[in-house]
């Protein structure tokens, strides 16, 4: 797995250790046991197939360890609100939700913006892998439910500057 709940994904070799920030310990990215403080955000919008937009404000997950941790621990995912895990690079993300106690919709991202999967209502606490079913840019995370009540479907387009538009 390479993403953000692999257990030791970034930590393979010696350079994936300068990438623990300062004050944090390598047990704590591996196995965290809180929530990691909000991250930086940005503003996303999702052009739906019927033309609404629909405004999101998403902590940019970047780095590895911040990918790691991602949502877990945190008790809600207001709506409006989510995280979207920038890989870096188009290649496969798969998922889990250990230690992500509120269920989640996850949306997988094409580079050009297109969504490309969506995994409805993630089972909090599981260790099933839930993948992109294909190589993507970028995953979002959502609360669950969300993608069903406001109808956004495969094929949508997502506007963020990682995906060359902005939102």
């Amino acid at each position: 797995m390479t993403t953000r709940r692999s257990l030791l994904a970034g930590f393979a070799g010696l350079a994936g250790l300068a990438a623990i920030p300062a004050g944090r310990a390598l047990s704590q990215i591996i196995n965290p046991t809180e929530a990691q403080p909000t991250l930086p955000t940005e503003k996303l919008v999702i052009v739906t197939h019927d033309g609404r937009k629909l405004d999101f404000t998403v902590e940019m997950a970047v780095g590895t360890d911040q990918q790691t941790v991602g949502l877990m621990f945190r008790k809600t995912v207001p709506d409006g609100t989510g995280m979207l895990f920038d890989w870096g690079t188009v290649r496969e993300s798969n998922m889990w939700m250990r230690n992500t106690v509120s269920p989640l919709d996850m949306l997988f991202i094409d580079a050009d913006g297109t969504i490309h999967h969506i995994a409805e209502h993630t089972v909090p606490q599981s260790l099933a892998v839930i993948s992109s079913a294909g190589p993507v840019r970028a995953t979002l995370e959502i609360a669950a439910g969300a993608a069903e009540k406001l109808d956004i479907r495969v094929g949508d387009k997502v506007q963020n500057r990682i995906f060359g538009k902005q939102g």
